[in-house]
């Protein structure tokens, strides 16, 4: 009844190890193993991770164009314990073009990695996330109406749901502008953030829609997702099935 009683209310209103290849391009299913709870740092080195298989995020055309643009080699892992979910990209870039300095900016002009959980399917509403480089962070649910998304943030937004979350650079400064070989994203969302579309741990076997995006600015904007979509990063029905194990 809540969940039906916001949709109304709604209407009214990944890098390669230096050297080491990513696995083949995944089919529309992604196994989700289960971890304990670790601390994120943005580097990817908690021994949790081992137990993650990487998946490869490839270049698609963007919007408005023709062809896509280049593309740097970009993997990203996930997991889930009882209180939310991890995600590490690890992505090959040559400079951070990164200039915005504060949260809940409009953080996809410029270098970004971005995730989309759909939960709950019988809604067309699913949580975005994302984080640039400098790590600052959106977090947003979109109600998307027949094609007429909208974001809406967290009312409270507190340690109790708060996203955990660290970035890193790599063969050089994390700082604007700066010249570097790649560049890394960690980060822990609460279930407790995506509620009331979700508020808790999935069982084993459960299924979920999802995908995950990249966007570089190095020259013509170039746009990575996990599965392709016809331009727009909220073409939901066309996002990938996630599975828990």
């Amino acid at each position: 009844m809540f969940k039906k009683f916001m949709l109304a209310g709604l209407l009214a209103c990944g890098l390669m190890n230096r050297g080491h290849a990513a696995g083949p391009v995944p089919d529309s299913s992604l196994a989700v193993k289960k971890t304990t709870d670790f601390k994120v740092t943005g580097e990817g080195t908690a021994p949790q991770w081992a137990a993650a298989q990487w998946f490869n995020i490839t270049v698609q055309k963007g919007p408005n164009q023709t062809a896509p643009g280049k593309q740097f080699p970009t993997r990203a892992k996930i997991l889930y314990s009882e209180k939310g979910m991890y995600f590490l990209f690890d992505c090959v870039d040559q400079k951070l073009t990164s200039t915005i300095m504060e949260d809940f900016g409009a953080l996809f002009k410029e270098d970004v990695v971005e995730v989309f959980l759909w939960p709950d399917t019988s809604l067309p509403i699913y949580l975005e996330y994302e984080v640039s480089p400098l790590n600052y962070e959106l977090a947003i649910l979109v109600p998307n109406i027949k094609g007429r998304a909208q974001g809406w943030k967290p009312w409270h937004y507190t340690d109790r749901n708060r996203v955990q979350h660290e970035t890193s650079a790599q063969g050089g400064q994390k700082k604007s502008m700066a010249s570097v070989e790649g560049w890394k994203a960690e980060f822990f969302i609460p279930f407790a953030l995506m509620n009331p579309i979700a508020n808790a741990a999935p069982k084993p076997g459960e299924k979920w829609r999802g995908n995950f995006y990249r966007i570089d600015y190095d020259g013509e904007p170039a746009y990575y997702s996990w599965q392709k979509t016809g331009g727009s990063f909220h073409e939901f029905n066309k996002f990938g099935t996630l599975v828990f194990e």
